[in-house]
């Protein structure tokens, strides 16, 4: 109950806070970096540090989500984005002994052919934009409920010839209690430095502290998740939004019902997803996820649709396996 107490009073102090800042725009590259890295994670909102997983895909969201029952467990995901854009991301882990769980994970995302075009508009061809990452992660328990990792991450964004680099850590701790069914997990994810932008802009590198709790009920097959994320840079909504729709800015809700081990449907809301992709005035689905697992002997198939309104969505499928 005091970690309970600790992470409940951590993410209050920090969202009373949000009233209180002003308004910054959101300038960071490397966007592979900031999309859910798995289909589970998508449908319930994304980002939340403490979603306990099999998969090694967790490792994106938090590092201390790596513990040893994934040893020789791989997971790859497929994201059809919007227009031509599509993007993947694989993982695989080993645990080693008296080290920890270790995993290595690659990130790719492409944004297909782009015209090139001379100062009148006349199109001189095409050229083509993609986004990589790698990630090295270590997870270590500190004791049978408490896990604490860090991920080393180099991210590469190109665009034509020109190209930026950055390398940046994450840092995360997760505690899960079994026996109640509850978890509460804490990450920073990518703090570190620009190496090289593009161009003459400066980039900035996707820095996010976020902070998540879960619980399944004991007499209903629900597992409910809420998720506080962007907690470093408290931007809010847009100006004249009060201090309570400044605090919906950085949560995220979810559920997701686990039917059986083998079939679970989940869904989610991100309300800052909404605000800035509506176009209808009424019944506008963006920021709302959805998706289902299924689960058959050692394999796991995941789906997850997140709407962006009228411009469409986005659709994850992730296949996780032990491959040992």
């Amino acid at each position: 109950m005091r970690v309970l107490f600790l992470f409940c009073a951590l993410l209050l102090v920090s969202l009373l806070t949000l009233g209180h800042a002003s308004a910054q725009v959101e300038s960071a590259a490397f966007p592979v970096a900031q999309l859910d890295a798995s289909a589970r994670t998508s449908s319930m909102g994304g980002h939340n540090p403490a979603l306990v997983t099999r998969g090694t895909g967790g490792l994106f969201v938090n590092p201390a989500l790596l513990d040893a029952s994934m040893h020789g467990t791989a997971e790859f995901t497929y994201l059809n984005h919007v227009s031509d854009i599509s993007g993947g991301w694989l993982s695989y882990a080993r645990t080693v002994e008296q080290l920890g769980t270790a995993a290595i994970g690659i990130r790719y995302m492409g944004f297909g052919d782009l015209d090139r075009l001379d100062a009148s508009g006349n199109r001189l061809g095409s050229f083509n934009a993609s986004d990589v990452g790698l990630t090295l992660s270590l997870s270590r328990s500190y004791s049978t409920r408490l896990q604490y990792g860090a991920n080393l991450n180099w991210l590469h964004n190109s665009i034509d010839s020109e190209g930026a680099q950055a390398l940046t850590l994450d840092v995360g701790a997760l505690y899960h209690d079994a026996e109640r069914r509850f978890s509460a997990g804490i990450s920073l994810q990518h703090a570190g430095v620009v190496l090289s932008s593009i161009g003459s802009r400066r980039d900035d590198v996707p820095t996010d502290l976020r902070i998540g709790i879960t619980k399944r009920l004991e007499h209903l097959p629900v597992l409910f998740s809420v998720t506080a994320y962007r907690l470093h840079d408290p931007d809010g909504g847009p100006d004249g939004t009060t201090t309570l729709g400044n605090i919906f800015y950085h949560i995220i809700p979810a559920a997701e019902f686990q039917f059986s081990e083998g079939f679970r449907v989940r869904l989610g809301y991100n309300h800052r997803r909404h605000d800035e992709l509506k176009i209808k005035s009424r019944l506008d689905l963006a920021g709302v996820s959805t998706g289902v697992g299924v689960r058959v002997r050692r394999v796991s198939v995941d789906y997850g649709f997140t709407s962006w309104s009228s411009l469409g969505g986005l659709h994850r499928i992730t296949i996780q396996t032990a491959i040992r």
